[in-house]
């Protein structure tokens, strides 16, 4: 079996890899500014600071300078989220629905299989002891819940997107549970479902 390396490779080894000389530098000072570029380079030059540059060469604009951010750079439901508040958050859990027919059950022309990928609806199903009816405060987003209580909050990101406008709660008094039922937003159903 040959070696890997003998000792006069590592030595050559060693002195691609040491340092350069000064003669080297004041070489690569005399190149060409082309010679002297490196990946750094690649694309479009920085645009010189200054009046002279009104425009800005970069393809993120602010609408208006003395916004911090653009809207669309916070995430949905970041702004309710509050750690200085003492409220407990209350349990709850997402049950994923979906409308099932006889002739989908059993003779299978809809494609439709019991996986969340066919679901059409989200369910979610809040415990809220010692609250009433009148206390709920309810936002729904597309990808989030905020739900406040004098007692609890709920500030939930949801598993899939949802139609906000067509969802509907109803608080059951007897169990002292919210129960919330979103019609989930899939855009690509009429091709995976078709």
């Amino acid at each position: 079996m040959e070696s890997v390396a003998s000792v006069q490779d590592l030595q050559a080894l060693s002195a691609l890899l040491s340092p350069q000389d000064e003669d080297e530098e004041q070489d690569l000072q005399k190149l060409k500014p082309m010679a002297r570029m490196g990946p750094g380079h690649i694309g479009a030059p920085s645009a010189p600071t200054g009046e002279n540059n009104k425009e800005g060469s970069t393809a993120y604009m602010k609408k208006n300078s003395k916004d911090i951010w653009d809207e669309g750079e916070v995430t949905e439901g970041a702004h309710f989220i509050d750690i200085t508040d003492p409220r407990p958050q209350p349990e709850y859990e997402i049950v994923l629905k979906q409308s099932v027919r006889t002739e989908d059950l059993f003779l299978g022309l809809s494609r439709k299989d019991p996986s969340s990928m066919c679901c059409d609806s989200m369910l979610v199903r809040v415990k809220l002891p010692g609250t009433r009816a009148s206390d709920l405060v309810l936002d729904v987003r597309e990808t989030f819940l905020d739900l406040r209580t004098p007692n609890y909050k709920l500030g939930l990101h949801l598993p899939h997107p949802v139609h906000k406008q067509e969802g509907n709660a109803r608080f059951i008094t007897e169990r002292e549970e919210l129960e919330i039922t979103l019609p989930m937003n899939r855009p690509m159903d009429c091709i995976n479902l078709a």
